[in-house]
């Protein structure tokens, strides 16, 4: 494991800036309809549910990794199994979210550029950064959560006095009944951002802090999820649910209606940059994840000699997982059933197990 610490403010921007990722441009939990932002809050409730199930492990084994207390929990073999295909997840996961940025930008602002050369340049960043140790990521995090502070303030002000927001447009209330709100909440919303915070069990021994860890997670996900339920309402008051759940980048599409004066327009370009900062980040995140639990499966010295070819693998990932954009989405609507074993099923079997251990332990004492 690397020696290194992180400050709680760096962790607060790391996670925050995380759960934003993707789910902050695209149509995220359109398909609840008109109540999709109530449909966002629940799920927030359910990250925070899932929050618990991690911290308690995260306190089992407090200066282990996850791939380091799999094994604790499983056992030698199975547990070491289990740790490589988490890695191979959050290469995987890593390589749809660079993906999707190329995705993003070659349909919006760099349509003559091929997709090869936009995901090499933002790999090679990304290993750049993580090279320099999870500090300097931390450390860049911290003050890229301002800009994108900024760049969302700026955005959502725009919006708002532009003339073309209609909050009517979100009612009735209850449209449809629970039943399409409670549906997407389980079958795409708490996998996707919520119980992808699983791979920060793999950055929580570098905090400086831990006891503060409860803390920082709790307010990351509240936050983020409060910001992406107040994006659909904006989206969907500019949009109208048709448009929304038809765009593929609903806040691109909503962003890029403002034109004030006939002078500020085109404001696409903070979309995308802040797209470029949060992906950027989350894709970090899993890359940095899955070098530093190969690293400590296959008991290597240090994870940087890795880190340039895993960083391949996942170019590699990034153009082979799908020939287009609504292919990857027909992928990534699947992928949410996928991931529900190991983000929640799996870490209820740890949690279970460990509490079953902690009480054979003590009756035998």
């Amino acid at each position: 494991m690397e020696k290194a610490k992180i400050s709680v403010i760096q962790l607060f921007s790391l996670m925050f800036i995380f759960e934003m990722g993707t789910a902050l441009v695209i149509n995220y939990g359109a398909s609840a309809g008109k109540d999709a932002w109530l449909s966002i809050l629940l799920a927030t409730f359910g990250g925070i549910a899932l929050f618990f199930i991690y911290y308690f492990l995260f306190r089992q084994y407090p200066n282990l990794v996850f791939t380091g207390y799999i094994r604790e929990v499983f056992g030698k073999h199975f547990g070491w199994i289990l740790g490589l295909l988490y890695c191979l997840q959050f290469l995987y996961i890593s390589g749809r979210n660079i993906r999707e940025l190329g995705d993003l930008l070659v349909s919006s602002i760099l349509s003559e550029t091929p997709l090869i050369a936009i995901n090499l340049t933002l790999v090679l960043v990304m290993c750049y950064v993580i090279h320099l140790g999870i500090e300097v990521v931390g450390r860049t995090a911290e003050v890229f959560i301002v800009v994108l502070i900024l760049l969302g303030a700026a955005g959502n002000f725009l919006v708002l006095v532009s003339g073309n927001v209609d909050f009517h447009q979100i009612r009735p209330f209850l449209e449809h009944g629970w039943k399409p709100i409670l549906t997407t909440v389980y079958s795409d919303l708490l996998i996707f951002p919520f119980g992808e915070m699983i791979v920060f069990l793999m950055l929580l021994p570098y905090l400086n802090r831990p006891q503060l860890a409860k803390r920082v997670w709790l307010a990351a996900v509240i936050s983020s999820g409060l910001i992406l339920s107040w994006m659909f309402v904006l989206n969907t008051s500019v949009l109208g649910i048709e448009v929304m759940q038809r765009s593929v980048f609903p806040t691109l599409t909503a962003v890029g209606k403002v034109n004030l004066f006939n002078f500020i327009e085109r404001l696409d370009a903070i979309v995308v940059f802040t797209l470029l900062i949060t992906v950027f980040f989350k894709a970090s995140i899993y890359l940095y994840a899955a070098v530093v639990g190969i690293t400590d499966l296959f008991k290597l010295n240090n994870y940087r000699q890795i880190l340039f070819p895993i960083g391949t693998i996942v170019i590699f990932l990034s153009l082979a997982m799908a020939s287009n954009f609504s292919e990857q989405g027909e992928e990534g609507a699947l992928l949410q059933y996928v991931m529900f074993a190991p983000n929640i099923i799996t870490p209820l079997l740890m949690l279970l197990v460990s509490i079953i251990r902690n009480r054979f332990k003590k009756k035998m004492n």
